[in-house]
């Protein structure tokens, strides 16, 4: 963290979970479209503090960073996220329960 030394990072020893490569997307796609900048995403992960850094995954922070910028460009409220997450979450735990199959 910070610049301290965490020793070395294999790549491949990776695979992305697919939510992972949703949140890559979602910045992608957002930041191309003038949501917000690299300068704004990194602003959001810096005012999480230390803890986050210790109790977050790399992209639990993005998501959360992409989220504080949308919120601030009044994209959307809390408020209404939290509704759509109530929907989401009551479709079902997996897509075949959510799509009825």
């Amino acid at each position: 963290m910070g610049g301290n030394a965490a020793g070395t990072v294999l790549p491949e020893n990776h695979d992305f979970a697919l939510w992972e490569k949703r949140v890559d997307a979602l910045m992608v796609l957002c930041s191309s479209k003038g949501y917000f900048t690299v300068d704004g995403l990194r602003r959001a992960l810096e005012d999480m503090g230390e803890a986050a850094f210790e109790e977050m995954s790399y992209y639990e922070r993005w998501v959360a960073a992409v989220n504080q910028n949308l919120i601030e460009r009044n994209l959307y409220t809390l408020e209404e996220l939290g509704a759509k997450m109530a929907e989401v979450k009551a479709r079902g735990e997996t897509y075949g329960e959510a799509t009825g199959g």
